[in-house]
């Protein structure tokens, strides 16, 4: 039977379900948007809807998950197991989505003239499924033996028990820490952020010199060009600088858990981390809105057209200040 809900846990569910009723909603908008909106079907935008996929199932999978860890249940350790290694999956799907994002935009600077005949949408959809496989392979790690297992059996059998332990499902009693920092962190989390920042770096530099080539050469459409691409950019980069900020304060923890275990972090922290992390899922939606006009356009023709008593009259997919690319 499951300990009662304290205060505090109360308070911790309530912001969690706060962030999944934000998260999923908005984020099946953007995969609508996408879905009705012609202009939003090159590569860039199948890509933000693998993101988005991943954040629907952070808050319609991940956070029902979290908040059943945080009452703390009594079950076997595999089946605990398998609660804990959906947010690695996702994780890793979110990183994996933003570095192709990353790489999608580079090309589109580096190589504007045949970026189409390099960026095919059957290429995309490989370079996504290709995400998605390495993001399980890398999430469920830990259910091929690289977890808690054996330090709970020990535990289990000095007790003088028998059969498959029972415990209390936590993450940290069945992810190890090992698993966390040095192959989750240091090999698929840590890296491919810098490589981003890398990329971006990059393209706003390529950006910038066609840019005062071009403002010096009087040439309008490229110049047109290379501005819708610098503003698109930075609404991407802003997306990654977001994601950071909400994921790498919980992996800076595992750091320390890891690194010195007679460290005592204040629960807070903990939670602070645990809602970033889980928070991020929900933001990108309102960076689309606020930052990209063919995302804010087709929010605003979806509810009129279907939450609100009379239809808007026809919007224009491809606004003219920003066709075709932003």
């Amino acid at each position: 039977m499951p300990p009662s809900i304290s205060a505090f846990q109360a308070a911790y569910i309530g912001i969690e379900v706060l962030i999944a009723l934000v998260s999923v909603p908005g984020n099946v908008l953007v995969i609508w948007a996408v879905k009705v909106n012609q202009a939003l079907r090159d590569a860039t935008f199948c890509f933000i809807v693998s993101l988005a996929v991943a954040d629907v199932a952070v808050g319609a999978l991940v956070i029902p998950l979290a908040i059943l860890i945080n009452i703390g249940p009594r079950t076997y350790f595999h089946t605990c197991l398998k609660v804990a290694c959906p947010v690695l999956i996702l994780t890793q799907s979110s990183i994996l989505a933003l570095l192709a994002i990353a790489v999608d935009r580079y090309l589109r600077v580096k190589i504007p003239l045949r970026y189409k005949t390099v960026v095919t949408p059957r290429r995309a959809v490989v370079a996504i499924a290709g995400c998605w496989i390495l993001s399980f392979v890398v999430g469920l790690t830990p259910m091929f033996g690289w977890n808690n297992l054996s330090a709970v059996e020990r535990d289990w059998l000095a007790n003088g028990s028998v059969g498959e332990p029972v415990i209390e499902c936590q993450f940290e009693k069945v992810i190890s820490m090992e698993y966390m920092v040095y192959f989750n962190f240091f090999v698929w989390v840590l890296p491919p952020l810098l490589l981003m920042v890398l990329i971006y770096m990059e393209v706003f530099y390529l950006i910038r010199k066609q840019l005062n080539k071009k403002v010096s050469a009087s040439s309008g459409d490229p110049q047109k060009y290379y501005g819708k691409e610098l503003k698109i950019a930075k609404s991407l980069a802003l997306i990654l600088f977001l994601f950071a900020l909400s994921w790498l304060p919980l992996h800076i923890l595992n750091c320390v858990t890891l690194f010195c275990p007679s460290c005592r972090m204040p629960r807070i922290f903990i939670y602070i981390a645990i809602f970033l992390s889980h928070g991020n899922s929900a933001m990108n939606p309102i960076v689309y809105a606020f930052r990209i006009q063919k995302f804010r356009v087709t929010f605003l023709k979806i509810w009129n057209d279907h939450f609100r008593c009379q239809p808007a009259p026809p919007v224009d997919e491809d606004p003219p200040a920003e066709r075709p690319d932003d």
